[in-house]
């Protein structure tokens, strides 16, 4: 199995993150590992709002979340284990996460690809999720 690739948190790149968040899915998954410290099961975040997610999509999306140093993927047997990198990002750019979460959460619920997306509710910036 090939190693999975983590940018050290100096490589962290803004344009990265902003095209990581770009897409309302990915920022839905984030807020929702964000809320629950770990993610065990992928399949745990397949639906937004009223859709789900195609597991091939899915797996493109958490991808994109670990390249851009968003989130950490450990494999555990069968299972993938993922955990949000907050800290390791505001620290690096403070105030970035919380800026673009609170402006999706702002915006209220929007049309794309004819079905309605909530966006992801606003998070704290003192989270203290782990890596």
């Amino acid at each position: 199995m090939r190693p999975l690739f983590h940018p050290a948190p100096e490589d962290l790149q803004t344009s990265a993150i902003l095209h990581a968040l770009a897409d309302p899915n990915r920022a839905a998954i984030f807020a929702n590992i964000m809320r629950a410290g770990c993610v065990e099961a992928c399949s745990a975040l397949s639906a937004v709002g009223d859709r789900v997610i195609p597991k091939s999509s899915l797996s493109n999306h958490f991808k994109v979340l670990r390249e851009a140093g968003l989130i950490r993927s450990e494999r555990h047997g069968v299972e993938m284990r993922n955990h949000a990198r907050w800290a390791e990002v505001e620290a690096r750019f403070p105030g970035l996460l919380v800026s673009i979460l609170n402006a999706y959460a702002g915006e209220g619920p929007r049309m794309e690809d004819g079905a309605a997306e909530r966006p992801p509710a606003p998070i704290p910036p003192d989270n203290g999720s782990s890596v």
